[in-house]
């Protein structure tokens, strides 16, 4: 059973023992964008408590994003008379970076509801306006009405298939928290795999000038794949053990990953790393090996008769090496039928030439207008 995607490039269909599953429904390249998404619904992954900017204090909140399209508020919030940022006149807790972004979140989902220290409640709360005015009671019936307790519910559930707008990436702190929560329409069907063939990028703070669709993200393979392979991204960074893998998909995502890299991981000890295995790995590749395996990446099992860490090469090719990023790279947008060798960090946002076959001498960085 196959649905509607929203481009040629993509279908949704019934995977067994995965529920429904994105598909390539055309050979993609390294690279390519197969989806562009925009949130039907955000929410704050806490409850901010802002300060008045009329304050004497010199203290503020160190979540400091604006409560409609999340950027980050600078200059921050000190009382700076230059200063851009505004505060809800109604609510007085909440943040905007300018007066734009307030009035939109007015006129969508914004009310003044306060700032309770829970921020499920926080969230069910803010949210519960909204959620009642879009479900139709005929659903659940007028007698019953729709209570907070059941939007609280339809979060919980809904917390599955969010996806989390991370804090901006630093090299001095290996603990990146969420700023928001975000229910992506087409890419909620996305699955998971500790071994992706595709990556997320989002630009929430580029182009400050520009007051929508900041909290758009994009879709984009990490190497070629054929017509019909199930496309999957990692739910979390691709470094982690395996025990740390398995721990956070039940507790988080209620399913136990079955992939060819867990397969492998489940026999190694809890002290084995990606980073570790992959150093050795690299240290017995001759030239021949490395492009037997760029040209394998399309396989539907690459690189299994690799010793004992068949996705060795993954590591070395596609994860970041910078401090305490552990992000996933991707190859820049093809320009037409020709690859770009230029890869970028879904983290970090570094940008890498691909010397695919010189690893020993590493890989030299490049800026966009190379």
């Amino acid at each position: 059973m196959s649905m509607a995607a929203p481009s040629s490039l993509l279908k949704v269909e019934e995977i067994q023992g995965r529920g429904r599953g994105m598909v390539a429904s055309q050979p993609l390249k390294a690279g390519q964008i197969v989806l562009r998404d925009s949130p039907i619904l955000l929410y704050s992954a806490l409850p901010l408590v802002r300060q008045s900017l009329s304050s004497s204090s010199s203290s503020a909140s160190t979540s400091c994003f604006c409560d409609h399209c999340f950027r980050i508020l600078s200059p921050s919030l000190q009382g700076d008379s230059s200063s851009s940022t505004v505060l809800c006149p109604n609510c007085r807790h909440h943040c905007f970076c300018n007066s734009n972004c307030l009035s939109n979140a007015l006129n969508s989902s914004h009310s003044s509801w306060g700032s309770p220290d829970d921020s499920t409640i926080a969230a069910a709360q803010f949210l519960h306006p909204l959620i009642s005015s879009l479900c139709s009671l005929a659903l659940i019936g007028p007698q019953n009405g729709f209570s907070l307790e059941l939007t609280s519910a339809i979060l919980a559930k809904d917390k599955l298939n969010a996806f989390g707008i991370m804090q901006p990436f630093s090299e001095h702190d290996d603990q990146r928290s969420v700023r928001a929560y975000g229910i992506y329409p087409y890419a909620s069907f996305f699955n998971h795999d500790c071994l992706p063939n595709a990556c997320r990028f989002d630009y929430v703070d580029a182009n400050p000038s520009d007051d929508s669709h900041n909290t758009d993200f994009i879709i984009r393979m990490i190497h070629d794949v054929p017509q019909g392979r199930e496309i999957c991204l990692s739910y979390f960074p691709v470094n982690e053990k395996y025990s740390s893998r398995q721990k956070r998909l039940i507790e988080d995502y209620g399913f136990t990953c079955n992939c060819d890299r867990c397969n492998v991981e489940s026999n190694w000890s809890d002290n084995d790393s990606v980073e570790d295995n992959a150093e050795e790995e690299e240290e017995v590749m001759d030239e021949d090996q490395c492009e037997t395996m760029a040209a394998s990446d399309t396989d539907d099992h690459p690189h299994e008769d690799n010793n004992d860490f068949p996705h060795a090469y993954f590591f070395l090719k596609y994860m970041c090496d910078r401090t305490n990023c552990w992000g996933t790279l991707a190859p820049l947008p093809p320009q037409g039928d020709t690859p770009c060798n230029v890869m970028e960090c879904n983290v970090c946002g570094k940008l890498k030439s691909d010397n695919t076959f010189d690893i020993d001498e590493g890989q030299d960085e490049v800026s966009m207008e190379d």
